[in-house]
């Protein structure tokens, strides 16, 4: 008797974050279309979000609700210690359900972000461990990577990538990084994020005087090396972007922010207070759906987080990057748009506002240019996932047996 396929998905999913949200609904879409009898679950951050958006049932990633939360008091502190030993089997337990565990995009395999090696990296160490004693496939699907300095973490991403059973980055850099920490790349491919797989909502190009201007902002502090300026750093990125916008008003421009993830928020709240003019509005966008509904009918984009920058050049709308990782700027070359970078980390608002205008003369060619790269990425990740069946889905799994439940 032939049993279904059996597949999870992992990460910090479910947590407010549009772009891992936006990385799993174009993994669903995959499985969906090519392996529908396919069972899937989840092990995620936000499981009650994730069975209501996407309805599938998931599970908590971690056995300790206060893992996020800062630990000062001895309770917590032990709390947090049982739990990481608790997750070993609970990890394991999960995955030894499944026949396949695809982790969708996502940096998963950087620190660009402030990041505890005991946080996430621990928890895929844990996963792909349990994939390989388990002989269960651990997928990690075109992933964002980057030299890690810290030890732990260092040593707990190379593991992790070492013991996956199939790999693909969504740029060069991030296979050079995996290289570079002493990971065998020969095999791994790079393809475009998976979010370039998701449907795109009708665009034209905008005629007229100059017309909206949306701005994704984000609540920058620098990345894990950054931690001793990290309130200088996000200063200077939030007084930039203020006198950036105010700059955009005074010319009577209409400015759209927009968020990424929860967190952005009181960034939002900042720059409203700053700039009180009825030309500054702002969105609370739900899905990376709703991000490209809203860049598709705008003239121009500014934008720092990565899925962000993704929502505005699928839509083909001219985009400026704040950059504080190479994979921004790996991202924008890719796209054609590699002169438009500008460093999150040290914002100048008047070289800001001076790429912004050069962006703008040049906005009909560079919608023409997107258009085709557009397309090679979709051509690409269609390559990707024909890939992924054939490694992942072999025939003779569907008269797999499942594993029984420890």
């Amino acid at each position: 008797m032939r049993t279904a396929t059996r597949v999870g998905v992992f990460g910090l999913l479910g947590s407010g974050n549009l772009g891992n949200d936006g990385s799993l609904e174009a993994v669903l879409g995959y499985l969906r279309a090519e392996h529908p009898d396919a069972v899937v679950d989840a092990l995620c951050g936000g499981p009650e979000a994730v069975t209501a958006r996407f309805g599938i049932p998931a599970t908590r990633l971690h056995w300790y609700r206060g893992e996020y939360r800062t630990a000062s008091r001895a309770g917590a502190i032990a709390g947090k210690g049982l739990g990481k030993l608790v997750d070993v089997f609970r990890t394991a337990a999960w995955v030894r359900r499944h026949d396949v565990v695809i982790v969708p995009g996502m940096g998963v395999l950087e620190a660009t972000l402030p990041l505890r090696p005991w946080g996430f990296p621990y928890s895929l160490f844990l996963l792909c461990a349990s994939g390989r004693l388990l002989r269960t496939r651990v997928a990690l699907v075109s992933v964002g990577a980057a030299e890690i300095g810290n030890r732990p973490t260092r040593a707990l991403v190379r593991w992790s990538a070492r013991l996956a059973a199939y790999r693909s980055y969504r740029d060069a850099p991030s296979r050079d990084a995996m290289r570079a920490m002493g990971v065998d790349t020969t095999r791994d491919e790079v393809y475009p994020d998976l979010a370039f797989s998701l449907p795109t909502p009708p665009t034209s190009a905008p005629s007229g005087p100059p017309g909206l201007v949306c701005l994704g902002v984000m609540d920058f502090h620098g990345g894990n090396d950054d931690r001793a300026r990290a309130e200088e750093i996000h200063r200077r990125y939030l007084d930039g972007t203020i006198r950036f916008v105010r700059a955009l008003v005074e010319e009577g421009r209409p400015v759209r922010l927009l968020t990424g993830d929860q967190c952005d928020v009181a960034v939002v709240a900042a720059i409203l207070d700053a700039v009180d003019s009825p030309l500054v509005t702002a969105a609370e966008p739900a899905s990376l759906a709703d991000l490209m509904n809203e860049m598709a009918a705008a003239d121009t984009v500014v934008a720092v987080r990565y899925h962000n920058l993704i929502c505005a050049l699928k839509t083909g709308t001219p985009v400026l990057a704040l950059c504080y990782a190479a994979k921004s700027d790996a991202l924008m070359d890719r796209m054609g748009l590699g002169a438009y970078c500008h460093p999150a980390r040290e914002v100048d608002a008047d070289r800001l506002i001076e790429q912004f205008r050069a962006l703008e003369k040049r906005s009909a060619e560079l919608r023409q240019t997107l258009t085709e790269r557009n397309r090679v990425a979709a051509q690409q990740l269609a390559s990707q996932f024909t890939a992924l069946t054939t490694t992942l889905f072999p025939a003779n799994d569907h008269a797999h047996v499942p594993r029984k439940a420890p």
